[in-house]
């Protein structure tokens, strides 16, 4: 049979699905999602281009679908895209309604995949304008694709210390066994079709903002006509006696990732820091470390960001997997034997042994190499945009870990967000500006972390939050943690409740508040309260 055969199926009646309904149907064997939207029924690709959710389970607002498990929304009359972390559309197809039944026309070769990738301009020769995008992670990529997909001709160069292509860095703690190919969002070859230049182990070292140049490691320069930052975070290194001995790793890269899974299988493993890479990894070699320790200053795992209560369900999981916590405590030294870590030495005294050390204690910004430049920056490196993601130098455009920007769930305050999706927002939004089209960040920040099988989702910004509200049960990990600061909600996360936070994500997306009394009186996994607005 041919790809491009068309085919035409009934999949239902039309009274069958009501307003606001989602369906799965079945086209030639295929699963398509069904919607209806008022009186209009729409066919879309049924499974979400990121991570492959069941879109009928996501959550309809008007015209826009959210995807249940990470937020990604699309256009349900087009299948465009129009919040990340997926990078791709939906397939649309046509819907046509005789006698009362719904059929469903199609090609073969769209049924097959569920993603269609956006149509891009090409390179014009005569275009000299050169954009300069530097980094390696998803705020470039992005920009990279919305500049071509916005039908822009020119010259773009996407410039990285990396030795690869953009990777999905939110797998390197939750997959440790994958190859660096495996992890691709794109291939070369993809960039390539599309005349992105992509520059490997290309590391900038300063920039000449007079001279609208860039200086490399290896001695080169680049000129641009516009440039985007988008150089991300390192990990912070340890900084006690004995930090520097073998086997002591920060997780950066897909290599780190694999070492760092040869070195701990069945050793002893220290880990320091109970930040989400550092629970998350120690969840992934749960069963495959000898033991497993994790040391923290504060009383409960990434308790600043999802507080104790969340934090707390997080621990009890690791606990039950044989995984020891020294809490409210800090590591003081690292022993060593030829020149290879053998101990972890605790503010306690009391000493753990440790074949290897994985450092998990937060992230500062990579923008050491514009330190004597105007370019305006915070205390802790971090670049300082606007909704535009321009910096205070024209034509230097900034996004991603590197930024701080204005956070409207923090009434306009800035903040580093270090999330793979509010870094693809920023690269959008930066590319729809190098462009001239003068458009401001709209958008709600998500994450999750996943350990052992299960995935806590997080929505909004709970910067500052001083109440919450507890929904369903912390003990059985069935639950939806609503943050509150002044009265409102700013932010939640779940566990085993979608698509509660979609949900909620999408409402604050809105513009729309949740008061404390509505999230009270809201149910777990069940929330009409905040369905209606």
């Amino acid at each position: 049979m041919d790809d491009n055969d068309t085919i035409t199926a009934e999949v239902c009646k039309e009274d069958d699905i009501g307003d606001g309904e989602l369906w799965d149907v079945m086209v030639a064997g295929y699963p398509v999602l069904l919607v209806r939207n008022r009186k209009e029924l729409r066919a879309l690709g049924s499974r979400c281009p990121h991570y492959g959710a069941p879109l009928s389970k996501g959550v309809l607002k008007g015209e826009r679908l959210r995807c249940p498990w990470h937020g990604a929304c699309f256009n349900i009359k087009t299948g465009d895209i129009e919040e990340y972390p997926a990078l791709d559309c939906l397939p649309s197809f046509k819907v046509t309604v005789a006698d009362g039944k719904v059929f469903v026309t199609a090609k073969r070769k769209d049924l097959e995949s569920s993603v269609r990738v956006k149509d891009t301009s090409k390179r014009c020769l005569l275009n000299h304008h050169t954009m300069l995008l530097l980094g390696g992670g998803v705020a470039a990529l992005v920009c990279a694709e919305t500049l071509r997909q916005e039908g822009f001709t020119g010259r773009i160069i996407l410039a990285t210390k990396e030795k690869h292509v953009p990777f999905d860095k939110s797998k390197l703690s939750k997959e440790m066994n994958l190859k660096a190919e495996d992890i691709y969002l794109r291939k070369p070859e993809f960039l390539h079709a599309r005349d992105i230049e992509l520059w490997t182990e290309k590391e900038a070292v300063s920039v000449d903002f007079q001279k609208q140049k860039v200086y490399f490691m290896d001695g080169s320069s680049q000129k641009y006509n516009q440039l985007l930052i988008a150089t991300g975070s390192h990990s912070s290194s340890l900084k006690v006696p004995g930090a520097d001995l073998q086997n002591v790793c920060i997780l950066q890269t897909p290599e780190d990732s694999r070492k760092i899974l040869e070195l701990a299988t069945g050793r002893h493993l220290v880990i320091v820091g109970a930040s989400f890479v550092g629970m998350e990894v120690a969840a992934f070699l749960s069963d495959k470390a000898a033991a497993i320790s994790v040391v923290e200053k504060q009383e409960f795992p990434f308790q600043q960001s999802l507080g104790p209560q969340v934090g707390g369900v997080a621990m009890k999981m690791l606990q039950n997997r044989g995984v020891k916590f020294y809490m409210k405590t800090e590591l003081c030294e690292l022993n060593g034997k030829d020149g290879q870590v053998t101990e972890a030495v605790l503010g306690s005294g009391e000493k753990l042994p440790a074949d290897v050390v994985v450092v998990g204690i937060g992230v500062f910004p990579n923008s050491a190499f514009l330190k004597d430049t105007p370019i305006a920056r915070d205390d802790s490196g971090a670049l300082l945009v606007d909704l535009r993601m321009q910096t205070n130098i024209p034509n230097v455009f900034a996004a991603g870990d590197v930024v701080s920007f204005p956070v409207a769930l923090l009434g306009g305050d800035r903040s580093s967000i270090h999330h793979q999706q509010v870094a693809e927002a920023h690269g959008h939004i930066a590319a729809l500006n190098m462009l001239k089209k003068e458009k401001e960040l709209h958008t709600v920040p998500y994450f999750w972390t996943t350990m052992l099988g299960k995935s806590i989702r997080y929505t909004g910004c709970g910067k500052g939050y001083t109440d919450t509200v507890v929904k369903g049960s912390l003990e059985q990990e069935k639950f939806l943690v609503f943050y509150i600061r002044d009265g409102f909600v700013t932010a939640a996360a779940s566990l085993d409740c979608d698509p509660t936070v979609s949900l909620i994500a999408e409402v604050l997306y809105l513009g729309k508040q949740i008061s404390k009394e509505e999230a009270e009186a809201s149910n777990v996994c069940n929330v009409p309260s905040l369905a209606e607005t």
